[in-house]
């Protein structure tokens, strides 16, 4: 507070506060002596003096005011204790008591003794415990004598609790027009309050927590607030607990000209005492907050107005990086239109990212895009597993018009940009422009690795997520799992491989209760995402016929994984074995006899390679023969005489 002030404010201040001090000192020494006081009312304060500021905003009547006055004597005038003693005649009592003040002060009043009182319900004063409330110690609170002094603290209480971004942390750099435009919003509707009513709360809504935080802060910057963090898992589940951390924040808020930036951003409904706790301190605090969410939240108490913070539009997008980027904009030579299309990251990451260019030895492009697929994963790492790509092209043995459909999305995955940005597509909505497929086929015929090979192309990181764990049989729960996916996603535009499409797209069902009706919502959520998805997503399925015609058309891509038919299966033979492999006499036209799918195959040669090792050997067709006959126990079938006739 005192950094805004005049340079001698703070001599000013400590004058009128000594000045304070010193009369409460000779209505001590009057009420010792037996005679009344001489001393008359306080002088009108200074409104800049923290005396005046700290009456005003709790209310203070003047008796109150006096007694903090003593209390904060009693630290800083040795003297004021012995006058204690003598004021109550035992040199035991060299301390303040409540009792005193109401014997000794002219102005005493008995609202002192309430709960309700300024000075208990902000703890403004301490009271120490064990004996009758009029005669027990009292003591200033460390946090408001410091207040007084002018000199800077925090409620060392609230530690732990809440805490501050130091500026220097952050880049000093104007928010972007769409943001700038809700941080004014959120401005103006706490700069009009009505009458006496509570300031609403404020709901930010988004998976961008950078951004929220920036939003925020911007919006405190224009009414002159400082804003202070608090993580809603600290929060305590005890109610006791939760009462004084909230009236020590309030406190703390009227003190400091603060605001509270709740960070609701991963907790999820499933702890119910945690969500519990935190509707109940959301809805109870009286100063102005920010809550920051991934998904609206609904208060039963509080009105509260939600702002969306979406991802950025590409101009603005671009705009931060070519600011970050200065002079090595050059070094890109065009490559910064296809990384802004794939990544969505806040100011802050774009900013790092741009100083993270400090190898010349490497290539800047791949310096660039690398850096930017490390900060996109973290928040879908917890949702998904993410897939090392090492499947190629080469490693994919299909017919050639199912090679033709996967270069066809390859095609749309490298040019999307073009068309979407610089052709005008995205101006007419976001709606139909994400890239779907659908890859039907028997477990093991290729479709993770169709997926990796796209994603090990273009560089992008790769996800399953199995979609019977998705979905839940609790209304509601399946699309809110689905909107995690999806928009954590959107920061690295991830190739995203829905397994088990089955679990989720079975026949149409004809509506007969609300569970029938929301599983057909619950489909036409996940393909509504999927439409607006900036990036590829890839729906897996064994059962191609079960799936609804009208769910089909909505997919962009159909391709069917075929059973590899034997000259297939000699194909995914030859490439099946890395170069460094040692084999001997491997004979392909008499692999290519067993009735399995390259998943199969996979395994087999696999397990072989082992069973070589183990005896010293390179892969013969002796061991093949051996895992190929556990490998059909395993899928409970047996291998037959022609399959295997004249291996060895």
């Amino acid at each position: 507070m005192e950094a805004t002030q005049p340079k001698n404010w703070y001599w000013e201040n400590q004058r009128v506060l000594r000045q304070g001090i010193d009369r409460m000192g000779d209505i001590l020494e009057c009420y010792i002596q037996g005679k009344p006081s001489s001393q008359q009312e306080l002088d009108p304060l200074p409104p800049t003096s923290t005396l005046a500021q700290l009456c005003d905003r709790f209310s203070l009547s003047p008796f109150e005011r006096d007694i903090i006055l003593l209390c904060a004597g009693m630290e800083i005038q040795p003297h004021f204790h012995s006058l204690c003693a003598k004021a109550q005649g035992n040199a035991q009592k060299n301390y303040l008591s409540l009792g005193l003040m109401l014997s000794a002060c002219p102005n005493a009043q008995w609202r002192v003794l309430s709960p309700h009182s300024p000075l208990h319900r902000w703890q403004l004063i301490e009271v120490t415990p064990g004996t009758s409330l009029t005669q027990a110690a009292i003591h200033i609170d460390r946090r408001i004598l410091c207040y007084l002094l002018g000199e800077p603290a925090t409620d060392e209480r609230l530690t732990g609790w809440l805490y501050t971004i130091p500026r220097e942390n952050l880049a000093d750099i104007p928010l972007p027009p769409s943001r700038a435009e809700i941080a004014e919003r959120i401005a103006a509707v706490w700069s009009n309050p009505q009458s006496n009513a509570l300031l609403p709360l404020i709901q930010l809504c988004g998976y961008e927590s950078g951004a929220k935080y920036e939003v925020a802060r911007d919006a405190c910057d224009r009414l002159d607030f400082s804003l202070i963090l608090l993580s809603a898992n600290n929060l305590p589940s005890a109610a006791e607990e939760l009462y004084q951390l909230r009236q020590r924040w309030e406190r703390e808020a009227i003190l400091g000209n603060a605001i509270l930036f709740i960070e609701c951003d991963g907790i999820s409904g499933s702890d119910a005492a945690q969500e519990t706790a935190l509707l109940q301190f959301i809805e109870q605090v009286r100063t102005p907050a920010i809550v920051s969410s991934e998904e609206r939240k609904t208060f039963r108490h509080r009105n509260a107005i939600s702002f969306d913070i979406r991802p950025l539009p590409h101009g603005e997008k671009r705009h931060i990086w070519e600011m970050h980027l200065g002079e090595k904009m050059g070094e890109l030579n065009g490559y910064l239109e296809p990384l802004i299309a794939q990544f969505n990251l806040d100011s802050q990451t774009i900013r790092v990212a741009c100083a993270s260019m400090q190898h010349p030895e490497v290539n800047p492009k791949t310096q660039l895009w690398e850096f930017c697929r490390l900060q996109a994963r973290p928040r879908l790492d917890n949702l998904a597993q993410r897939i090392e790509s090492t499947a190629t092209w080469d490693d994919l043995v299909l017919p050639e018009r199912e090679k033709h459909i996967l270069r066809d999305i390859s095609a749309q995955v490298q040019q999307r940009f073009r068309v979407y940005e610089e052709w005008g597509f995205s101006g007419k909505g976001r709606r139909g422009l994400g890239i779907s497929a659908l890859f039907a086929g028997a477990s093991g015929t290729g479709k993770t690795m169709a997926a990796e090979a796209i994603a090990k192309e273009f560089r992008l990181d790769l996800y399953r997520i199995d979609l019977s764990a998705v979905v839940s049989k609790y209304i509601g729960e399946t699309e809110k799992n689905l909107r995690r996916i999806f928009d954590a996603a959107e920061a690295g535009g991830a190739v995203l491989l829905f397994d088990e499409a089955d679990a989720l797209f079975g026949k149409r069902t004809s509506v007969k209760d609300s569970h029938d009706r929301h599983a057909n919502i619950e489909v036409s959520y996940l393909l509504q995402r999927m439409e607006a998805y900036q990036g590829l997503a890839v729906l897996t399925t064994n059962l191609k016929d079960s799936l609804d015609r009208a769910f089909l058309r909505r997919i962009r891509f159909i391709l069917n994984f075929p059973f590899p038919k034997a000259n297939a299966r000699r194909e995914i033979w030859r490439r099946i074995f890395p170069k460094q492999t040692p084999t001997e006499d491997l004979d392909y036209q008499k692999l290519g006899q067993l009735s399995v799918a390259g998943g199969n195959i996979r395994s087999i040669a696999l397990n072989a390679a082992f069973l070589a090792a183990d005896a010293g050997e390179p892969i013969m067709m002796k061991h093949l023969k051996q895992a190929a006959q556990t490998e059909y126990l395993k899928m409970g079938r047996s291998l037959t005489s022609a399959e295997v006739q004249d291996w060895v």
